[in-house]
This record gives structure tokens, C-alpha cells and sequence, in this order.
């Protein structure tokens, strides 16, 4: 039986009532969506009692257990690191277009994994959410996972950084560096603040804590630069490493 982790005690009256999915989503059980999943499936259990019924509010200080079928399905959870070619898009494919879930083959593992694990992730690999897209120009690390807590983290706040090298067209001066690396706008909303560094010439790392649709092509646009490679190194604690362009490996013992 899964218990949940506890919230500090809040002050007398708390939050009163709240949407069970909700609370359990925010004490980082799963995500919202699995929640609601496991409440259907009878999985739930708050103070000692089975609640199976979808918008049930309860108290805020609640104790949450995660029981039968519902704490093996979140053992079962996967989460999976591509490297991402060129070429290759990561979220829905239009026309002749192929999604990265396709590369999840046998042939393509690298390392070692469980055999159980490996044949349910290539069995219905579709089933893989991806977190944190990679546009179809850009290459390396890519996250496949099936836990919806890593997901949120990875997409839905900014506590992760992610960290990617860029190639330009044309040598970076120390004056364009600078710019990049103050405050700006984007999309006429504030952009969080970039640690932009250059490793070369016309070679540049990226540090974002946020990640606006194509915003490294974007700012780079915006000082007269083209991107000619984008290579992204990693997601908070998970790095590309010596992972083989094309290849993908499972996480071992990662804890949302």
C-alpha cells in the first residue's frame, strides 16, 4: 500500500474541501489526469474509506493512500531518453512526418534494461507522453515517459533548466552576447532570464528555465543570427551523455 508524502500543516482552517485529483496532483502522487484514473478504478483511499467517484472534495489535510491495482500501475511508470535525430518530430506527425515514439524499437535500445520493461515500452510505445518537445530542425535529448508527476515538472514549471548548444552563422561579439544575456521580451511578454555562453566563435551554450515555442531561433533572429544546429545536452538531472544519435535508454531509479 502507497501512502502519500504529507503537507506541512497549514494553519488553523487550511483550504478546507478540495477536489481529491486536485489534491493529490499537488502532494506530486501523479498528475491530475492519473488521478482520476485511479479514483475510477477504486484505487483511492482517503482516511480509511474507497472513494470511486469523479469531483469528490475532501479535506485539504487529508491522509491519501494509493492501494490494489493503483499502486501497481504507478510502479509500473517508465521514462524513457531519446536521442532525437533531425528530422524526426516529437509530438503528433502530419502526412509522411515520424513521431519520435517510433524509434522505441529493440534494435534501437542502449544499455542494458529490464527485459519486462523493454518489451512493455516497445509492445505500445505510442503510449509514451513526451516532455518538453524538440522541434523537428533540432536534435538530442528527448524524455518519454509514462509518469505524469515527471511530465508536469518538466513542462509545467521552471524549476528544471535546460541546457543546449548552438551553432550560428556568423562569429558572436562580446556586445550580441550581452544582449542576449539581459532582459527581454517575447511574444511581448517578459522572457525569463538566459545564461547564454560562447564555447566558441560562432558556438553558443543555452541555459532556459523556460522554453517558448522555438525561442533559442527567435532571440537568435532577433540579433541577426541563424541558427545552424541546435543540439539540446539535457533536462534537469537527465543528460544526453555518450547516448548514440537515433538510440534511447530507460531511466533506472528516478523519483518524481
Amino acid at each position: 500500500m502507497m501512502a502519500d508524502r504529507q503537507p506541512p500543516r497549514e494553519p488553523a482552517g487550511g483550504r478546507g474541501p478540495i477536489r481529491l485529483a486536485k489534491l493529490m496532483a499537488d502532494r506530486a502522487l501523479c498528475s491530475r489526469r492519473e488521478a482520476e484514473r485511479l479514483i475510477a478504478a477504486g484505487s483511492v483511499r482517503v482516511d480509511g474509506r474507497v472513494i470511486d467517484q469523479q469531483g469528490t472534495k475532501v479535506d485539504s489535510e487529508a491522509r491519501i493512500e494509493i492501494v490494489g491495482i493503483g499502486e501497481r500501475w504507478l510502479a509500473d511508470k517508465v521514462t524513457v531518453l531519446l536521442h532525437k535525430p533531425l528530422g524526426i518530430v516529437s509530438t503528433q506527425p502530419e502526412g509522411a512526418q515520424v513521431p519520435a515514439w517510433r524509434l522505441l524499437t529493440r534494435e534501437r535500445l542502449h544499455g542494458a534494461a529490464d527485459p519486462a520493461v523493454v518489451k512493455r515500452i516497445c509492445r505500445e510505445p505510442w503510449h509514451l507522453s513526451v516532455a518538453g518537445r524538440l522541434d523537428q530542425d533540432s536534435r538530442g535529448l528527448l524524455l518519454l515517459t509514462s509518469d505524469g508527476v515527471l511530465a508536469r515538472r518538466v513542462t509545467g514549471s521552471h524549476a528544471w533548466t535546460k541546457v543546449y548548444r548552438v551553432m550560428v552563422d556568423r562569429p558572436v561579439s562580446d556586445r550580441t552576447l550581452e544582449r542576449l544575456n539581459s532582459p527581454r521580451r517575447l511574444d511581448d511578454k517578459p522572457l525569463l532570464a538566459m545564461n547564454v555562453r560562447r564555447l566558441g566563435e560562432r558556438l553558443l551554450r543555452f541555459e532556459l528555465r523556460e522554453g517558448r515555442k522555438h525561442q533559442i531561433r527567435r532571440v537568435c533572429r532577433e540579433e541577426k543570427m541563424t541558427v545552424k544546429d541546435l543540439l539540446r545536452l539535457s533536462i534537469g538531472p537527465f543528460t544526453l551523455g555518450d547516448l548514440p544519435d537515433g538510440r534511447w535508454r530507460v531511466v533506472a531509479g528516478y523519483v518524481g
